[in-house]
């Protein structure tokens, strides 16, 4: 019948029937390996663990294989969460974000939530048993340390006015506290006060070893450029009748601040880095000679930064914080 809606078999179909859209099954995005490293919030978990056993080894120290296998896991569970809570779409009018307004490893955490809550909750098991052979020492600094980032995660995600500028705390300043923290407490519970850090530091000296802090200040200066350079690349600075209410303006003051003056930072944690690199102390040049090789890649990535993709360039980024593999096979 002439109505019948459907074409004849023998009929060509007209152009308007042509015309009509296809649905086309969308193709997953192939990611190379370096991508998914970072998609799948494995870089940070690999710099804090081998930084964990380099630090160790610098000391003449050997970790039980327990200790950085708990260190990958509760970092990995921590940016995991962390990315996820991120990516929340919640509905008007308390809406935070969109999905445009996120970067690719929180679309790719929103994407994944189901698979990613699963394996944060399997991994808490894992490491629930990997605490139960950590020295008592290094777990009960670590207790204190999750308490306070507990805090500082709640303040970040609980925050009541989360367009308000200043309820924006700077991301930065706790990856540059917290991540070096976490990576020398295993060697600074290890290690005994010498009577003259006692006789100087008094009860301070139980929290500070004068052979490990210099290498901690200059891993926390790196971890924080590292956060710098990221915030920098992925919310380049706009003019001042474009920032609205983009992201840029959400940054904490001291964050806008320290972007503006990349070089600056860079070019005194390498000079720093490098003086300390010259001292006949291992524990102080060794991890010193890493912090500049990776103060200087990081540099250079700003430098390039347009020539790779945003997943690639931020991966490069935390793949430039490797550099202890290079010393660890000289170091028994």
């Amino acid at each position: 019948m002439s109505s019948s809606p459907f074409p004849h078999p023998s009929r060509r179909p007209s152009p308007q029937h042509s015309l009509r859209p296809q649905l086309v099954p969308p193709r997953r995005p192939r990611y190379s390996a370096l991508a998914l490293w970072h998609l799948l919030s494995l870089d940070a978990p690999t710099v804090a663990t081998l930084w964990t056993v380099f630090i160790a080894r610098c000391s003449h120290l050997h970790l039980p294989w327990t200790e950085p296998a708990a260190m990958f896991l509760a970092v990995w569970i921590i940016y995991a969460a962390d990315r996820l809570l991120d990516a929340r779409f919640p509905a008007p009018p308390n809406a935070r974000l969109s999905p445009s307004d996120l970067e690719p490893r929180h679309r790719f955490h929103h994407a994944h939530r189901t698979a990613f809550v699963t394996a944060i909750l399997l991994c808490s098991i894992a490491l629930a048993a990997f605490l139960q052979r950590i020295d008592p020492a290094a777990l009960h600094l670590y207790a204190i340390l999750a308490t306070l980032l507990a805090a500082w995660m709640l303040l970040i995600h609980l925050r009541t006015a989360p367009h308000s500028p200043a309820s924006r705390l700077p991301k930065e300043l706790a990856v540059g506290v917290f991540f070096p923290a976490a990576v020398f407490i295993p060697t600074l519970a290890r290690t005994s006060p010498t009577a003259t850090a006692i006789h100087f530091l008094g009860s301070a000296a139980t929290w500070i070893r004068p052979t490990l802090l210099p290498s901690a200040i200059l891993f926390a200066c790196v971890c924080t450029l590292n956060c710098l350079c990221l915030y920098a690349w992925e919310h380049p600075t706009l003019r001042p009748q474009q920032l609205g209410d983009t992201p840029h303006r959400l940054a904490h003051w001291t964050t806008r601040w320290a972007t503006a003056r990349l070089t600056a930072i860079a070019l005194s944690i390498l000079a720093a880095a490098t003086i300390a690199s010259v001292s006949r102390a291992v524990p102080i040049a060794l991890p010193a000679l890493a912090c500049s090789l990776s103060t200087v890649a990081l540099f250079a990535l700003n430098l390039y930064r347009r020539r790779l993709s945003s997943i690639h360039l931020r991966a490069a980024a935390d793949l430039v914080l490797l550099t202890p593999i290079l010393f660890l096979p000289f170091l028994r």
